[in-house]
């Protein structure tokens, strides 16, 4: 009975192995200027909600996007942080880098995920920028909703409330003035996209790591909702959007996150 069991339990092991499949968390495409990156989502049914020189550098320029497939899918409690997709206009390596749709809803929907949605925002993406080549970065399919850095370290649902009340969005832009990257109104909640231009911010962390060229993850999102302001935990945020980083590199900004909650919380409590 027992060496039955144990079958039983190798050959679902194997079966799942076989069936996965990677997901990257970017994909590239040939580079063009912001003002045609952004005609191009523009006609194909997207709606650009923000952009900005991430860490202060015109070389790495981040624009952020919607569309009602998004925004639909992300008007659930606590899925706002899906509202939105990123591409990095990188003028240092010549090219496009995006957010997978189909990793980052993966991961910020959860148990709400629908593949065919980002089936069919990748479809409209293709038409625009033509075809995709996918990172190496990448997570399997069946690993992504359940991510942590490792044992011990948070998952998506571990989000920090950084404020309560009923006057955050108002605080919110009146603190971060130039630096509120976009504003989506969901239909419960409010997805905030903020730069950090501080001494310890982006232009401070991310080239620890080399992350430069995945900077399309930022700005840094907050979510208001039920009269709450949350931010994913940045041990979370960080590493979902480099699957690939070793605990040596995580060490070299184990300050960041920190960092990240108290810039953040600033920013809706004063």
């Amino acid at each position: 009975m027992k060496k039955i069991l144990i079958s039983s339990v190798l050959t679902t092991l194997l079966a799942s192995s076989l069936f996965a499949k990677d997901i990257s968390s970017y994909e590239y495409a040939a580079l063009k200027s912001s003002t045609d990156v952004k005609s191009a989502l523009s006609s194909n049914g997207f709606n650009v909600v923000g952009e900005y020189d991430a860490m202060g550098n015109p070389n790495y320029h981040v624009v952020a996007f919607t569309c009602p497939t998004m925004t639909n899918a992300a008007s659930k409690e606590e899925r706002g942080f899906a509202g939105v997709q990123k591409v990095l206009v990188d003028k240092q390596d010549n090219k496009l880098v995006f957010t997978n749709p189909e990793y980052f809803m993966r991961a910020f929907l959860q148990g709400d995920f629908k593949e065919e949605s980002a089936e069919k925002i990748n479809s409209k993406l293709a038409a625009a920028f033509g075809k995709m080549t996918l990172s190496p970065d990448a997570l399997e399919d069946d690993d992504i909703e359940g991510y942590h850095f490792m044992m011990g370290m948070p998952y998506y649902e571990d989000m920090i409330e950084i404020g309560k009340g009923g006057d955050l969005l108002a605080k919110l832009k009146k603190n971060a003035g130039k630096n509120l990257v976009f504003e989506l109104k969901l239909k419960n909640s409010t997805l905030v996209g903020v730069a950090m231009p501080t001494e310890k911010g982006e232009a401070s962390y991310l080239p620890k790591i080399r992350g430069e060229k995945h900077a399309a993850f930022l700005p840094y999102m907050i979510l208001i909702e039920d009269n709450k302001a949350k931010i994913m935990h940045p041990k979370y945020a960080l590493s979902i959007a480099f699957p690939k980083l070793s605990m040596g590199e995580f060490m070299t900004i184990s300050s960041t996150p920190d960092d990240i909650e108290e810039y953040m919380t600033a920013l809706v409590t004063k």
